[in-house]
C-alpha cells in the first residue's frame, strides 16, 4: 500500500479542523498524507482548493481516486469511504457472500406458482393443502417476502396455535414445506434454507374409535330400517364395514372398476389399488342396479357425480346412538375385527391396501388379548406334557 511511510513527505492527522486550515499553496498541487489510514490524504491545488483522496493498488496498478472537496465532504464520511474502498481492494478475489435479491410477498408468489406445485397433487389434496394456505398461512405469512421468512417466524406461528389449534398446524406445516422448497428451486430462497426444516409437529391423540359388538348390533338394525329411505347411502356402508375401505374408494366407485372377486382402482391415497371382495360383499354389489349411460355405481339423482354421504351420515349415526362415530372408524373397526380373528398384521395391511406396515402396525396393541389368550393356552399344553395341572 502506498504512500510508502518510511519515505520522507508531508504527513497529519486529517479531520475537520486541518482541512478548514489555510495551507500554503504552491505552483503545482501537492499531498499531505493521513497519519493514521494509510493511502488517505488531502491534495492542496494551486487555485487554493483542497480535495480528499484515496491511493491504491489494484491488482499491480496504483490509482488515485478523487473523493470529494474538504468544503464540501465531511471528513471523517471522507474517511469512511477511503476505508471502504482499501477494504474492497484487499478483498478482491476473495469469495463475496451472494446478495439476496428482492423476493416477493409470500401471497404473490402463491397466487403466481401455485398450479407448478399443485400440478401432482391429488385433486382432493390440492383442495385441502389451498384450503390450508387460505385459512392457516396467509393470514400468518400472506405479507412476508419468501426470502424474510425465518425459523423464529415457525416457531411463533407454532407456538400461537397451541391448544385448540394443534391439528390446523400440523396439517398446514407441510404445505408451508412445499412452498418454501419449491421457493428454493426457483432461487427464491438460498439452497438448504427451508426454516420449516426440524420444526416439530404438535403430539396429538390417535383418534381412533372401534365399534363393539352391541353397536353393530345397532348399526345393522338402523342400516335396514333406512334402506328403503336412502337405499344408495345403506350400501356404501355395508360394503365400508365388509371391506375396510376407505369411504372415497367405494363412494367413487365406477362401474369399470368392478372386477370380481375385486376392485381394481386405479388410483387411490396409496396408488393403484385391489380391494377384495367377499361373499357378502359380491352379493351387495350384484343387488346394485346399473344406470344407462352412468359410469358411477352410487351416482346421485342427476348422475353426473357420486353420491354425497357427509350429511346423510350426520344425521344417520345419531338415530344408532352413536354421534361420535365416523365413517372411517368402520375402517378401524374393520382392522380390529381381523385381529381378533387372528389374521396377521400383514395380511391386514394387505386388505387395507396400507403401502408401509408402520401404518398398519398402530393396530398391533388390538391383539394383546389375542396373544394373551395364546400364551395361556400354550403354557397349559406345555404343563400338561410335563405331567403338571395347570
Amino acid at each position: 500500500m502506498v504512500p510508502n511511510r518510511r519515505k520522507p513527505g508531508r504527513r497529519a492527522l486529517l479531520d475537520g479542523n486541518f482541512a478548514r486550515r489555510k495551507h500554503p499553496v504552491q505552483a503545482s498541487e501537492y499531498c499531505i498524507w493521513d497519519t493514521e489510514l494509510p493511502g488517505f490524504g488531502l491534495r492542496i491545488h494551486p487555485t487554493g482548493r483542497y480535495h480528499w483522496f484515496v491511493r491504491l493498488r489494484h491488482r499491480g496498478k496504483h490509482r488515485r481516486i478523487t473523493l470529494g472537496r474538504s468544503d464540501e465532504l465531511d471528513a471523517v464520511l471522507a474517511r469512511t469511504q477511503a476505508r471502504r474502498l482499501l477494504a474492497e481492494v484487499a478483498l478482491d478475489g476473495l469469495p463475496k457472500r451472494t446478495v439476496a435479491k428482492s423476493t416477493p410477498e409470500l401471497t404473490d408468489y402463491v397466487e403466481t406458482y401455485w398450479t407448478d406445485i399443485a400440478r401432482y397433487w391429488k385433486p382432493s389434496t390440492a383442495a385441502r393443502n389451498r384450503n390450508a394456505w387460505r385459512l392457516d398461512l396467509a393470514p400468518v405469512f400472506g405479507s412476508i417476502r419468501v426470502a424474510d421468512i425465518v425459523p423464529a417466524d415457525i416457531i411463533r406461528w407454532r407456538d400461537g396455535c397451541a391448544g385448540a389449534d394443534e391439528a390446523r398446524f400440523n396439517r398446514a406445516l407441510p404445505v408451508l414445506a412445499s412452498l418454501l422448497k419449491y421457493a428454493e428451486q426457483l432461487h427464491l430462497r438460498r439452497k438448504g434454507s427451508n426454516p420449516c426444516r426440524g420444526t416439530p409437529r404438535y403430539k396429538r391423540q390417535p383418534c381412533e374409535r372401534y365399534l363393539s359388538p352391541l353397536e353393530y348390533r345397532r348399526l345393522g338394525a338402523a342400516l335396514r330400517a333406512a334402506e328403503a329411505a336412502s337405499p344408495a347411502e345403506v350400501t356404501i356402508i355395508r360394503l365400508l364395514l365388509y371391506t375396510g375401505a376407505r369411504v372415497s374408494e367405494i363412494r367413487d366407485l365406477r362401474w369399470e372398476w368392478v372386477r370380481p372377486p375385486h376392485l381394481a382402482l386405479p388410483d387411490s391415497k396409496t396408488g393403484a389399488k385391489t380391494i377384495w371382495l367377499n361373499s357378502q360383499a359380491l352379493a351387495i354389489l350384484d343387488a346394485v342396479p346399473r344406470r344407462d349411460g352412468c359410469p358411477f355405481v352410487f351416482p346421485n339423482r342427476s348422475g353426473a357425480a357420486p353420491v354425497k354421504l357427509d350429511n346423510w351420515w350426520n344425521a344417520f349415526r345419531r338415530t344408532c346412538s352413536m354421534p361420535d362415530v365416523r365413517i372411517h372408524d368402520l375402517r378401524h373397526s374393520f382392522a380390529s375385527t381381523a385381529i381378533m380373528d387372528n389374521v396377521p398384521l400383514a395380511t391386514i395391511g394387505k386388505l387395507l391396501g396400507h403401502l408401509l406396515p408402520e401404518t398398519t402396525a398402530k393396530y398391533a396393541h388390538l391383539s394383546d388379548d389375542v396373544i394373551a389368550d395364546a400364551a395361556q393356552r400354550i403354557s397349559g399344553s406345555l404343563a400338561q406334557a410335563i405331567g403338571l395341572r395347570a
